[in-house]
């Protein structure tokens, strides 16, 4: 998921567009337009984030997307064993467990999106290793680099078999917050995707980009920068890999939505994928980040009408919505100085933290239920 703050640490107080009567019962619009969709034209889905600590949390995670997808979503973000694959040393066990219990849960009738991050948290440098480093390099490219990471996306491949595969995460973040490594990241990704594609001639191959720090960016040329990001994806990648939280932007009506995918649909030339969304369903109120963000459910689900009438009518490939339910559980393991952060997209999910199904779980399972024609 995107961990930029870029915007929302502007501690604007944006305003709802929904309204909420005395009794805190949501009356939301009916919307009638998604409608047209007799038959999907385009695959929907869910990340395996989990909502809960528990083994049965995850295993009722994996089951609802059993139940209401037909492609979920890998996310490999958490640590790199540079390492091991520089040094040709046994991973680390701690990395193999995970990798091992998820595909251990494979669901082979859903298509699979395997998404990897090379970036840190903040999408400024590379990931760490386990032991908290990082390789030693001149420039991003460099030959160890690439090696290593290529050793990793092999590794990888080897054990999910995806259908789609991102090679890198929310990548013109890092042209935003290192701008002197964005040359050398491409000539990187260049060498990656050329090996890949030798090895793997039929994986379609991304790199995401944060749709919010796209269109309309906080940087000084945003023109050249729009036209660049646009030129890589459109040169580069086989489908464009979309990661788009709206309350990022400051955006809460239809409107506003549609402002951005618009833009979107007017940059690219490739095939459009979401490989993460959501908005939020409740109020975000974060002190320490001077975060005070009005939500609720009906705007939830006014932005995924927005999203799923965008899908049909342009032919994406798949939508990925992040998180199927809150994760309250899980966030209140958090260690205290994630708390923060982790808050930000807590309530995003289609089901409450109880398990209690949103408006927006409606329209969800209506639209999936419909057949899919390709």
């Amino acid at each position: 998921m995107i961990r930029t703050l870029t915007y929302i640490l502007l501690g604007v107080f944006f305003l709802s567009g929904c309204e909420e009567d005395n009794s805190n019962t949501l009356a939301c619009d009916t919307d009638h337009s998604l409608d047209e969709i007799s038959e999907r034209n385009f695959s929907m889905g869910f990340s395996t984030w989990v909502f809960g600590p528990t083994e049965s949390n995850r295993d009722e995670t994996y089951q609802f997307l059993y139940s209401n997808a037909d492609i979920y979503s890998e996310q490999i973000e958490y640590k790199i064993p540079w390492n091991a694959w520089i040094n040709n040393s046994p991973l680390p066990p701690e990395f193999t467990r995970e990798i091992d219990r998820r595909v251990s849960k494979k669901m082979k009738t859903h298509q699979l999106l395997l998404s990897v991050s090379l970036l840190n948290i903040d999408r400024s440098d590379l990931l760490e290793d386990y032991d908290g480093s990082i390789p030693n390099y001149s420039a991003l490219n460099d030959t160890v680099i690439e090696n290593a990471y290529f050793k990793h996306l092999k590794y990888l491949i080897s054990r999910f078999d995806p259908d789609y595969l991102v090679i890198a995460m929310e990548v013109n973040e890092l042209k935003i917050h290192s701008e002197s490594k964005w040359t050398a990241y491409q000539s990187l990704m260049n060498k990656i995707r050329t090996r890949l594609k030798d090895a793997y001639p039929n994986l379609p191959l991304s790199e995401s980009i944060t749709l919010h720090n796209w269109f309309e960016p906080e940087v000084k040329d945003q023109t050249g920068f729009i036209s660049e990001i646009s030129n890589y994806i459109n040169q580069n990648m086989d489908f464009a890999a979309i990661s788009y939280y709206p309350f990022l932007k400051g955006q809460h009506k239809k409107t506003e939505f549609q402002r951005a995918f618009n833009f979107l649909h007017s940059e690219v030339s490739v095939p459009i994928a979401f490989s993460e969304t959501a908005h939020l369903a409740e109020n975000l109120t974060i002190k320490n980040f001077n975060i005070n963000i009005k939500s609720n459910a009906c705007e939830q689900k006014y932005y995924l009408e927005t999203l799923l009438l965008n899908a049909h009518k342009q032919n994406y490939e798949f939508i990925i919505w992040w998180t199927h339910r809150d994760f309250d559980k899980l966030w209140e393991t958090f260690p205290l100085e994630y708390k923060d952060l982790g808050k930000l997209w807590r309530d995003t999910g289609l089901l409450d933290e109880k398990g209690t199904k949103r408006p927006s779980f409606t329209v969800w399972k209506k639209t999936v239920e419909k057949n899919r024609i390709r």
